[in-house]
């Protein structure tokens, strides 16, 4: 029987250096015992994997009738989505033969040249647009994004595909920030892992010095934090 798709990612993440474990200190302030760092992904062999795992998952979900098969064009937010919008659809076409455009938006309107707010798969009325984000806390990017989306052109935003979804709360409700978003916009949140499937997979994992990567000091860690901020 093939590995588990999250058990897979962590595997990616803990090579690629991208998961790391100790007391970080997130933008909301909160102490995490972990820390996730798409910047990790930085060469040609790394993104590319990440791309493929993206694709995947899409599949995935359209396989199981969770996710529209019609995909226009697949939307990263600038700056960390772009090479997540890139390396998603040049693997939805090596792999499933989906010709899929990307898309992703300029910090700041460009008013010379082709001008505009967005690089990529022009946006027209109608169009499915699927977004992929790295890593999801409280959800300020997707708030950002879809006004952004909409003042473009009518399109159909079908879902939000994220790496690894942390199941912390927000800081006003007991939602997390994938159910708050799901809740506010209609469409539907899938990650590739999330935090308690990843460290159930750590602990299965092995280092190169034969320890798992999660110890019993950091599973405790973890489940401390998630008492107090999972959802």
């Amino acid at each position: 029987m093939p590995e588990a798709l999250h058990t897979r990612f962590t595997q990616f993440l803990l090579e690629s250096e991208a998961l790391k474990f100790g007391s970080f200190t997130l933008k909301s302030g909160r102490q995490s015992p972990y820390f996730i760092n798409a910047g990790a992904f930085d060469d040609g062999a790394k993104i590319a994997t990440l791309g493929e795992f993206y694709a995947e998952k899409i599949q995935h979900e359209i396989a199981e009738g969770r996710l529209d098969s019609r995909i226009d064009t697949v939307f990263g937010p600038a700056y960390k989505g772009i090479p997540l919008a890139v390396s998603t659809s040049i693997a939805l076409q090596n792999r499933y033969h989906a010709t899929v455009g990307y898309t992703f938006d300029r910090k700041e309107r460009k008013d010379h040249g082709d001008g505009g707010i967005m690089v990529g798969k022009p946006l027209q009325d109608g169009m499915n647009v699927l977004l992929v984000d790295d890593v999801m806390t409280a959800g300020t990017a997707v708030r950002e994004v879809v006004p952004k989306l909409k003042s473009v052109a009518d399109v159909n935003i079908i879902g939000l595909v994220l790496s690894v979804d942390r199941m912390e709360k927000t800081k006003d409700s007991d939602l997390s920030a994938v159910q708050a978003v799901e809740n506010e916009f209609g469409f539907p949140v899938f990650a590739i892992a999330n935090v308690r499937e990843i460290f159930a997979a750590g602990k299965q994992l092995f280092g190169e010095d034969g320890a798992p990567y999660v110890t019993d000091q950091i599973a405790v860690a973890a489940q401390t934090y998630l008492a107090q901020y999972g959802a």
